[in-house]
């Protein structure tokens, strides 16, 4: 996911917690932009977890894997997030903050990403607000792949993300088509929940 932009040059060296945010949030992207395949469902599937909030999430994203295949997991995306049905998806900044696709939202993110000399490839055809994308820059903010400023992972989330994304994985969670990706919804509002904490910890 990560060549899919253009980014900066000498990356900051990261620590442990870092390497695992990004980690997480590079899954998330990947997840929401393209329906898993075979070799990555039965990765998913070996996942382990703990009685921590995020390793119970990860023990339910290993069981929905281990209960689904590439064919069911393509359908259920299709449904959620390309569908016209009533339980379809629109995962972009402007719909949940302006009701609208192409909105102010995406011109901020826009500027954002210009100001990080980040540029989208022209491979990619979902505007920049999308959940996908979104997360995929704060994998690169957070793992050091994008050269940037100290701060600029919280700068991101708290401008770009914070204020609605949680809304859309609750969506995602409830959502009537989604079995597999009901658990990538909690492992998506779980996850936000706890950057939010440790960003308002470290203020």
């Amino acid at each position: 996911m990560t060549d899919s932009i253009s980014k900066g040059t000498a990356p900051r060296i990261v620590d442990e917690i870092d390497r695992a945010r990004a980690q997480e949030y590079a899954l998330l992207a990947t997840l929401l932009t393209r329906s898993p395949d075979a070799e990555l469902l039965s990765r998913l599937a070996g996942l382990r977890g703990d009685a921590s909030p995020i390793g119970i999430v990860h023990i339910a994203l290993a069981e929905a894997a281990g209960r689904t295949d590439q064919e069911r997991a393509s359908r259920e995306f299709f449904a959620l997030f390309a569908g016209l049905g009533d339980g379809a998806l629109l995962p972009y900044a402007s719909h949940y903050l302006a009701e609208t696709l192409y909105g102010r939202p995406l011109v901020r993110v826009r500027e954002t990403l210009d100001s990080l000399g980040i540029e989208k490839a022209p491979e990619r055809t979902e505007p920049e607000d999308h959940a996908g994308f979104l997360c995929e820059i704060m994998a690169g903010l957070a793992g050091g792949s994008i050269a940037a400023p100290n701060g600029a992972d919280r700068d991101f989330f708290e401008r770009h993300l914070s204020p609605w994304i949680r809304r859309f994985f609750i969506d995602l969670e409830r959502a009537k088509s989604a079995d597999f990706y009901a658990s990538v919804g909690a492992l998506g509002r779980t996850f936000i929940d706890i950057e939010a904490e440790a960003f308002a910890l470290s203020a």
